[in-house]
């Protein structure tokens, strides 16, 4: 099932989609696994041991939860739940509707509360205080998007899983995503996100406590995890498990697409994969970076020695007006991860 109508603007959700400095070819990204494997080791070993902190749990990717961390067993719609199928059994509420021409699901109430449902097709959210909780959302195809916010302010998505249909042609592209970069006050928390080229796609609100974990693929994708293209207003990043088992682009990144990157917070998440598992926003020399905060984060080698295949992290600015890199740490040594 495709989500056609949940991508009415294409040219604008796709023109949103991707950053030029992720796009490593799967060849370029092979040839540089095996130099960042070594750039990896020697990374672990010129650690000194102080660097560990006793008490520190280490292997927390093999059993997120055991560390505290979000995977299926504490994200997304909680085991036990009744869930209704969307239209089957019920095909509105107060503020949102089926669309059966479309084949999407139209959110244009504000204050509309949708809570659960199980919906197959995509979600257009264009009203204010919206909120999504224990839904179960279904989708994909080459421009599917899940959960879709149009100038919206103050959307809750929490304790919701959003998968594509399949991990290949029917992946969805974006699992949540701002289509126009105005939306503002969003809160995506506690949600089980799979079978995506990019798990959540936003520029401002609260990302937390999320579990974004295996992506989709089809030709020409550009996998990411969490991703904003620019901007200034406050966006935090903080206590999610996000893994990307291909090898290429991230886990989380701050590109410069379309304007400085600014205001960001991205702390103590649990963090594998991708070319590099975080891209820290200074993407574009002409575009200082400024506040940038990325403190407190593990980094596992669950798919690549160096935690992505070309390193953990870069396009970071140490020297940027109120930059900076503390406390991130390998997981199955506790050591410490220089800044890039």
């Amino acid at each position: 099932m495709t989500a056609s109508a949940s991508t009415s603007p294409a040219t604008t959700a796709t023109a949103r989609r991707r950053s030029p400095v992720a796009r490593i070819t799967a060849g370029a990204a092979a040839a540089l696994a095996a130099t960042a494997a070594i750039a990896g080791v020697t990374a672990l070993s010129a650690q000194p041991a102080s660097a560990a902190t006793a008490g520190t749990p280490v292997n927390c990717a093999a059993a997120p939860s055991s560390c505290g961390y979000p995977d299926a067993s504490n994200a997304g719609v909680p085991a036990g739940t009744t869930l209704k199928t969307v239209p089957g059994q019920v095909s509105s509420g107060p503020g949102w509707h089926y669309d059966a021409a479309s084949e999407v699901v139209q959110v244009d109430g504000a204050g509309a509360t949708l809570t659960g449902l199980y919906i197959p097709y995509g979600v257009n959210i264009k009203a204010n205080n919206v909120t999504l909780t224990d839904d179960k959302i279904v989708t994909g195809g080459a421009s599917a998007i899940a959960v879709s916010l149009r100038h919206t302010a103050g959307v809750t998505i929490s304790h919701d899983t959003i998968a594509g249909i399949d991990a290949g042609a029917n992946r969805m592209m974006t699992g949540v995503k701002d289509v126009y970069g105005d939306s503002t006050g969003m809160t995506i928390a506690a949600d089980d996100i799979s079978r995506f080229e990019t798990g959540v796609q936003l520029e401002t609100g609260m990302i937390r406590d999320n579990y974004i974990h295996d992506p989709g693929y089809i030709t020409g994708d550009h996998t990411n995890g969490v991703m904003s293209n620019g901007g200034t207003a406050p966006l935090t990043i903080t206590h999610n498990t996000i893994f990307n088992n291909r090898s290429q682009t991230d886990a989380i990144a701050l590109f410069e697409d379309f304007g400085t990157q600014a205001n960001r917070t991205v702390t103590g998440n649990l963090l594998a994969g991708g070319s590099y598992t975080i891209y820290g926003g200074a993407t574009k020399p002409a575009l200082p970076t400024s506040n940038i905060t990325i403190t407190g984060n593990r980094i596992a080698t669950t798919y690549y020695p160096a935690g992505g295949s070309a390193g953990p992290a870069a396009y970071f600015d140490s020297a940027g007006t109120g930059n900076t890199w503390t406390g991130n740490i390998w997981d199955n040594t506790g050591q410490a991860i220089p800044a890039p």
